[in-house]
């Protein structure tokens, strides 16, 4: 019985195209002791090379977790340790731990349909094309809108004035016809949200997803206590979101504005592996989770700012897409190891999460990548990630990822496999 359940299992991860929704845990073995020596070893040279301050890692796999803090937290006005209870600016981690959660919770609750106008909730949102664009498009990246606001096009210094000046956009291109990252898509997002709910969007993350996870050290703006523990950006002050736009529109935004810590991240990760329990609190239906992690995107979607490179994303999350900058390496936190069918996102301020349901794991990397503000170290940062997650993946014992029932194939190009 117990091998005809498990071949029911790896049936339905092929039907689905995901990792089974009630596979069998496997028994808790102890991550690889080498792996994670490397892993030390691969942060600790990235902070001599001043590519990092410092970092906080969390990898886990069927429950067995491995956690340290590496280099200093801040070095003005004073030296500080990196902690395992540093806040981060997770910066664009907002889009799917806040912005794509609340919107599938808003979908649960029928307060807005995936495949309705925005529209049809803000009237405002209309001409030029816009009353086309669908909660899908907003969280695919395919509306058509910018990647960012210009504060100097039309000054705003609340969230709603924001939102204003978004409803009048001039679009890039027909929604749906191609991928374009966009944080003011999500923003729109966050817009809607507060109006469907009747809250304000911080208020609805914290106390639909995060207090009931019990993520306390999960927050919009740090103070009191938890301010001590950030990590600095290159915001003007600790504690303000580094993401410009966000400041300037009061400090939340569904784009980016989270500060959270590796162990509530580490949380997260696991409700959405559970399918949308955690420690018998449900937030999020298993027939959600598995819609918002699997691949939405259209056939025959591509990104023009990375070469029209096929692209393949979920509600929310990337599964498998094109950087914009050469060489156009695809999704590097996944790193080369875990199976495509994971989903996962980055922040600008350095930080990556990556979920692999296959092998049931997670790799959070926290980082102050801010050594001297005249220095951009984040592409040295993404390429630490893939370089993390391979070590992460090489780690989990006893699952060969080379042959891996449900994952997805490489893209084929020019007679090639990716």
């Amino acid at each position: 019985m117990k091998h005809l359940r498990t071949l029911v299992a790896i049936l339905l991860a092929i039907f689905w195209g995901t990792a089974p929704a009630h596979a069998e845990e496997a028994p808790k073995t102890a991550l690889r002791v080498e792996k994670l020596n490397e892993l030390d070893a691969t942060i600790g040279q990235a902070i001599r090379d001043s590519k990092l301050l410092g970092a906080a890692l969390w990898v886990e796999s069927h429950g067995v977790a491995y956690h340290k803090a590496y280099g200093q937290r801040a070095l003005k006005p004073a030296a500080e340790a990196m902690t395992e209870d540093t806040l981060f600016d997770v910066a664009s981690i907002t889009k799917v731990m806040a912005g794509a959660s609340a919107a599938m919770l808003c979908i649960e609750r029928g307060l807005f349909k995936l495949d309705a106008p925005v529209s049809q909730h803000l009237p405002e949102f209309t001409g030029e094309g816009r009353e086309k664009i669908t909660f899908r498009h907003l969280l695919l990246h395919t509306s058509g809108l910018p990647v960012n606001l210009n504060p100097k096009t039309q000054p705003f210094t609340t969230h709603d004035e924001a939102v204003g000046q978004i409803c009048h956009t001039k679009l890039l291109f027909e929604p749906g016809s191609q991928f374009a990252y966009s944080s003011v898509g999500t923003m729109l997002l966050g817009g809607v949200i507060e109006r469907v709910t009747g809250r304000k969007f911080d208020e609805f993350c914290t106390s639909e997803i995060f207090h009931p996870l019990r993520m306390n050290d999960t927050v919009f703006r740090p103070d009191g206590e938890q301010l001590k523990r950030v990590a600095p950006s290159s915001a003007p002050e600790r504690g303000l979101v580094d993401d410009t736009v966000a400041r300037l529109a009061g400090g939340v935004s569904a784009h980016a504005s989270l500060f959270t810590t590796t162990a509530d991240m580490a949380r997260f990760a696991r409700m959405m592996l559970n399918h949308g329990e955690l420690d018998g609190v449900r937030i999020l239906k298993p027939e959600t989770v598995r819609l918002m992690t699997s691949v939405q995107s259209p056939a025959g979607l591509t990104s023009p700012d990375a070469k029209n490179l096929p692209v393949r994303r979920a509600l929310g999350w990337d599964i498998d897409t094109p950087y914009r900058t050469p060489p156009h390496d695809y999704s590097l936190h996944r790193g080369a190891l875990f199976p495509i069918g994971g989903y996962g996102h980055t922040g600008w301020t350095g930080q990556m999460l990556w979920i692999d349901p296959y092998s049931r794991s997670f790799v959070i990397f926290l980082c102050n990548r801010y050594v001297d503000t005249s220095k951009d170290t984040r592409p040295a940062v993404y390429q630490l990630h893939h370089r993390i997650s391979t070590l992460a993946a090489e780690a989990v014992p006893d699952f060969d990822f080379k042959i891996v029932p449900g994952a997805l194939l490489r893209h084929v190009e020019h007679g090639s496999v990716r």
